[in-house]
């Protein structure tokens, strides 16, 4: 967000939410300019920004947690990481007892994956046993947040926003391989909801660290009932794999409603469609097809009777080094959001607000029971946050949304 220039132009990007047409922002103050230590928290950039938030009536959904930790945390190996953030979501709530929706820790699978097993993030482990610490702190952690979220918020709504993968065998060969990747895939999801997870996978699970005490901690702590199931897809979510074990990447094979489909016989949660993006091409309108393919898929959900209540493209300006994943710094700019980094409205951008303008309300017509029980942030009554700041009661880069 620093480098695309958020810390300088928030109100711009504000603006841009507002042009858009979004009600719905997800979005998050930056944990590590925020959370200087233990009980030791900056709040200055996020009183600012979400003041304005509530000023201008945009509902935010809070991302807490987006793939990294302050350097005083160390990493993902770290056992104290649960106690740590859910300290954090707690006195967030405390501070912002307006907000209602959450997103305590972003694709808590994929930063697992990519911090303890591709050696990319954080602690830049590539084994199975760095792999499973990761992802039974990141769980805890997001567990642990929800609780004190729910102390200070009773009707906290939180959306998960994890990846939707799916594994292709090549051969007979690969069938093997393809399956135990097709339940690892759930292990994140598993964890958070309280599912018990598949004999296999249970035995990985106690094989690569965690503990029969820690694996029942997360059956004992079942929040599913808060909970929106929220899932990401793009062109890389699905992989082919060989008999040797090896992935490349598949492309869209059986696309999101289909992978969505698989989740939601799984968890029977109410569904949101909470991250996708394409590039802007040569063309000037791949990213655009690209949207409506996905709204299509968003449609056939709610067509076919699985509850779907929200539907995002990611981000709401230009990225930076993504194409890297972030591991190198080199500067390029990636045409992935509404706005350029001038903040100029891209053809996706300007698809994107003729689909709200074109359905927003269309779909919460056709059925009253996929209305999400959010309440209005003028419904919450004036009050003074922590610093002594009082609340007015009316009311990018991280993503947005918008309820269906």
């Amino acid at each position: 967000m620093e480098v695309c220039g958020h810390y300088e132009r928030w109100r711009e990007d504000f603006d841009c939410v507002q042009e858009i047409g979004i009600n719905f922002l997800r979005y998050g103050p930056p944990i590590h300019k925020t959370y200087l230590g233990p009980n030791r928290f900056d709040w200055e950039f996020a009183d600012l920004t979400f003041a304005e938030l509530k000023r201008r009536d945009i509902t935010p959904i809070v991302d807490l947690c987006h793939f990294g930790v302050p350097d005083w945390i160390g990493n993902f190996q770290n056992p104290d990481f649960p106690r740590l953030f859910a300290a954090y979501a707690g006195e967030f709530a405390e501070r912002y007892p307006w907000v209602q929706l959450y997103t305590p820790i972003n694709e808590m699978f994929i930063c697992s994956v990519f911090s303890a097993k591709y050696g990319w993030w954080n602690e830049q482990k590539k084994d199975d046993r760095s792999f499973i610490t990761a992802l039974k702190h990141i769980v805890k952690a997001n567990v642990m947040a929800m609780i004190e979220i729910l102390k200070r918020r009773h009707d906290a709504i939180f959306i998960q926003s994890e990846s939707s993968e799916y594994y292709h065998a090549d051969s007979p060969g690969a069938i093997g391989r393809a399956e135990v990747l097709n339940s690892m895939r759930f292990l994140s999801l598993d964890l958070n909801y309280g599912r018990r997870v598949d004999s296999g996978m249970y035995q990985y699970l106690l094989d690569n660290g965690m503990t029969r005490e820690e694996y029942e901690w997360f059956l004992e702590h079942r929040l599913k009932q808060h909970c929106i199931f929220g899932n990401d897809y793009y062109q890389l979510n699905e992989h082919r794999v060989f008999a040797d074990g090896h992935t490349v990447a598949a492309g869209e094979t059986f696309g999101y409603a289909e992978i969505t489909r698989q989740y939601y016989n799984r968890y029977r949660l109410p569904v949101m469609h909470t991250e996708t993006n394409l590039w802007e091409g040569q063309h000037g309108d791949e990213a655009v097809k690209w949207l409506w393919k996905e709204w299509a898929n968003v449609l056939r959900l709610r067509n076919v009777g699985i509850p779907t209540v929200g539907f995002t493209w990611y981000s709401l300006t230009d990225q930076v080094d993504w194409d890297t994943a972030l591991r190198e710094q080199n500067g390029n700019v990636n045409p992935l959001g509404l706005f350029d980094l001038d903040r100029k409205i891209r053809n996706v951008g300007k698809a994107y607000k003729q689909l709200i303008a074109d359905w927003r309300n269309v779909l919460p017509a056709s059925s009253v029971c996929l209305v999400v029980p959010i309440k209005k942030i003028s419904e919450h009554p004036d009050e003074e946050d922590a610093a002594g700041r009082r609340f007015g009661g009316s009311g990018t880069q991280a993503g947005e949304a918008e309820q269906a």
